[in-house]
């Protein structure tokens, strides 16, 4: 394809925040966006109804605000109201809880689009938080490598189901490729992303995971929030078939996993956290092969095993 060669002086750079009570971090998230060396031309919130101030935080810091009730909120949906909205050709999504660990975040995220006009995706790396435990520490590190790579169809062969790996925490997508597949798929339990970059490498295009573009980001889960989410993924998978069809498993990721937790527990002479770990990844593969089977559940209790009830309760 042609490579257009844009410049950021001449691109229009749109950030987009989905919000839901955010106000604690939201703050921060905004004023690292404020002094990054390259600025966006505009910020949007969307917050879903907060009940605290989270919207009111997004106006001080001059971001455009728009309050959709929070039964409305869809994973896909809302991102693709925002991106319909915004009037730039490079989206950069962040999540409420997201920090920038540097100031050329922005700038580093998008330079793959200047660069080449068949990169439809990039998304930065996640690094633990100050307060992450060793094994949502590890998690990022295994998860997020400190070398860039690009990725696009053919990588399927090898690479499986990682070929399809991005987050919408910290991501960027060239509007004119996303519009292509009809932007983000709506009613989906969540991996909005992943289903996304999925339809855009079938379509030729490349992404690119910028290791350069680093943003604090984890999640300190109980073992019950580990098999929720894990419940959820197998959910997907379910709904989502092809995205196994096309791309591949994920069981020999799962046990290189194991394999390098086990090794970063012990090189941090953290021996205990050993039968943790486990018990942990015991209960992530039992919740997702139950969400790959939960059209088979009593309907009643499947919502006690999501982490996203809402979207049971809604109706898919």
């Amino acid at each position: 394809m042609k490579n257009t060669k844009l410049s950021h002086k001449k691109v229009l750079i749109s950030v987009i925040i989905p919000t839901l009570n955010g106000a604690d971090s939201l703050k921060e998230l905004l004023a690292a966006l404020s002094i990054q060396t390259l600025q966006p031309h505009e910020v949007l919130v969307i917050d879903s109804s907060s009940a605290d101030k989270s919207a009111e935080i997004a106006r001080e810091y001059n971001a455009q605000t728009l309050i959709i009730e929070r039964k409305d909120f869809d994973h896909g949906g809302t991102r693709t109201l925002g991106v319909q909205k915004a009037t730039g050709e490079i989206i950069v999504f962040f999540t409420q809880d997201v920090i920038p660990a540097h100031r050329s975040v922005l700038e580093n995220l998008t330079a793959p689009f200047l660069e080449n006009d068949n990169i439809a995706v990039s998304f930065g790396r996640q690094l633990p938080s100050f307060y992450a435990s060793e094994i949502a520490r590890h998690l990022r590190l295994f998860n997020y490598p400190e070398h860039s790579y690009v990725r696009d169809y053919s990588d399927r062969m090898e690479c499986g189901l990682k070929t399809i790996f991005a987050s919408n925490s910290c991501a960027a997508y060239r509007k004119s490729h996303l519009s292509e597949i009809g932007y983000f798929q709506n009613k989906l339990i969540f991996g909005e992303d992943t289903c996304a970059v999925g339809r855009l490498l079938e379509k030729g295009y490349q992404v690119a995971y910028i290791a350069e573009a680093s943003v604090y980001h984890s999640h300190n889960n109980t073992r019950a929030e580990d098999f929720k989410r894990y419940f959820d993924i197998g959910v997907l998978h379910c709904e989502e078939e092809w995205l196994l069809k096309t791309y591949g498993t994920a069981e020999g990721r799962g046990l290189s996993y194991v394999q390098s937790g086990i090794s970063y527990l012990i090189k941090r002479r953290r021996y205990g956290l050993i039968v943790d770990f486990m018990v942990r990844t015991v209960l992530k593969y039992v919740g997702y092969r139950l969400g790959r089977q939960y059209k088979r559940l009593p309907r009643t209790i499947i919502p006690q095993l999501s982490m996203h009830r809402g979207w049971w309760e809604t109706g898919q």
